[in-house]
């Protein structure tokens, strides 16, 4: 992704004049122009105002009756090619709108390069970390692309991939256990998972640690479910349900993307990246309903429905997790249509016992506005994990309903009890296209991970 926030422009960059609702344009012509195309400076509102040789002399950006900088996401996408810079921006503000218009600049063009005009750039003042800028920018942009890539081109060798990139840029050590090898290696939950797949498409367990030699540092753990494609399994999907599907692994690339961004940024931590990478697919191999699955942690699952696997795949990548004794676990994934019953696409729950660590990413989330809305695991609903054969069952019984609740009380089970964990049933996609958020995947609380995670840890 090439550099949308810069530090210095090659030659003049067209000023981007925040103007309030109803707010006075004290320059003639501006205001002139203002008046002609009905400008008031209503929230999102753009207009170029011409200089006498037709070129952009700056233009105007309405900022409502409240600004709010997250609106730059948009200005990619809407101003020509050049240089801009902001005008007229508090300084409480100025970083966050260029975060802002860093991440709006993201364009998935694999296969449909954009051919026309330049890039549209921002000319940041000295007071914006651009490093830092830049890394999540970046981490987003990798969350994204994985999620928009589709599954033929991102299967689990592919994330594999990624991950052994990512832990070579950062020193980080990385190990894969792959297709029968994770018998013997005991992640018998994601083998069952992925084992209907083709041999070039095998279910792995990637393991990355880094500093993990510096034991007087917190340990920080980070899982990700990777289901690059979930039919439904032999409980498949009917065609619609199905359709963006290659989304299914967004958890794995939430998790590899903020592992980046944490050993990139030098966070005075120890770090485990779990990512459990399977295709969820349909053979005479798949897993069955009413199977008995043996997982990790030594429980037992009754297999109420294939459909409910990416729990199965966390359960083992929980209990390998457990085994490192993390002060702090976050697990990531697009885990249960019920949670966008509750809450729709662009407010993700977080789940999690431990009151501090609430309030600390729900406190983070505000502050970088990245949204998250926290859920109750709510220890009345836990009887309908109940099974009458196994330890518990992966489909919740109906009468509970809650089924992002359910699920969350299920991967409880398998947590670390070391320390704090949390679960994030993230949707990593946005399904309409609006002012700087094009349909297609999306970065859901990983700003907010990592602001929390750089409040709490610091950085050396």
């Amino acid at each position: 992704m090439p550099n949308a926030v810069i530090s210095s422009a090659e030659g003049h960059a067209v000023p981007i004049r925040l103007v309030a609702e109803g707010a006075k344009i004290t320059d003639g012509r501006a205001a002139a122009w203002a008046e002609a195309n009905g400008f008031r400076g209503a929230r999102g509102a753009l207009l170029a105002v011409p200089d006498m040789q037709g070129e952009i002399q700056t233009v105007l950006w309405g900022a409502g009756e409240v600004f709010d900088p997250m609106t730059a996401r948009a200005l990619p996408a809407r101003l020509p090619a050049g240089d801009y810079e902001f005008e007229g921006l508090e300084d409480g503000h100025v970083a966050l709108a260029a975060l802002a218009f860093a991440l709006g600049a993201y364009r998935f063009d694999r296969y449909k390069p954009k051919t026309d005009g330049g890039p549209v750039r921002l000319v940041t003042p000295g007071s914006v970390d651009l490093d830092d800028l830049t890394r999540i920018a970046a981490a987003a942009a990798l969350a994204r692309e994985m999620v928009d890539t589709p599954a033929a081109d991102m299967g689990p060798l592919q994330i594999e991939t990624i991950a052994r990139e990512i832990a070579e840029e950062s020193g980080a050590a990385i190990t894969v256990t792959t297709g029968d090898a994770l018998l013997e290696a005991n992640y018998p939950a994601v083998h069952a998972v992925g084992r209907a797949a083709t041999a070039l498409r095998a279910p792995r367990m990637i393991e990355i640690g880094w500093n993990l030699d510096k034991a007087d540092l917190p340990l920080v753990a980070l899982v990700g479910k990777g289901v690059v494609f979930d039919t439904g399994g032999l409980d498949i999907k009917p065609a619609a349900g199905m359709r963006n599907m290659k989304k299914d692994m967004g958890g794995s690339a939430h998790a590899l993307a903020l592992g980046r961004l944490v050993m990139q940024a030098d966070l005075t931590v120890r770090l485990v990246v779990l990512v459990a990478a399977v295709e969820n697919a349909i053979s005479a191999d798949a897993f069955r309903p009413g199977d008995i699955l043996p997982t990790r942690a030594g429980l037992t699952v009754e297999v109420g429905n294939t459909d409910a696997e990416g729990r199965l795949i966390l359960a083992d990548a929980l209990a390998r997790a457990c085994e490192h004794e993390p002060d702090l676990t976050l697990d990531f994934a697009t885990l249960t249509g019920a949670a966008r019953v509750a809450l729709g696409p662009e407010l993700p729950p977080v789940y999690t016992d431990d009151e501090t660590l609430a309030a600390d990413l729900l406190e983070a989330a505000r502050q970088v506005r990245d949204p998250l809305w926290r859920m109750p695991l709510w220890p009345g609903y836990r009887d309908s994990l109940n099974s009458e054969i196994a330890d518990l069952r992966n489909d919740s019984a109906a009468w509970a309903q809650a089924g992002s609740v359910t699920a969350a009380l299920f991967l409880q089970r398998f947590a670390p009890r070391t320390g704090a964990w949390a679960h994030l049933d993230i949707f990593a996609w946005n399904p309409r296209a609006r002012p700087g958020h094009p349909e297609g995947g999306e970065a859901q609380s990983l700003r907010a991970c990592f602001a929390m995670l750089l409040s709490r840890y610091g950085r050396r």
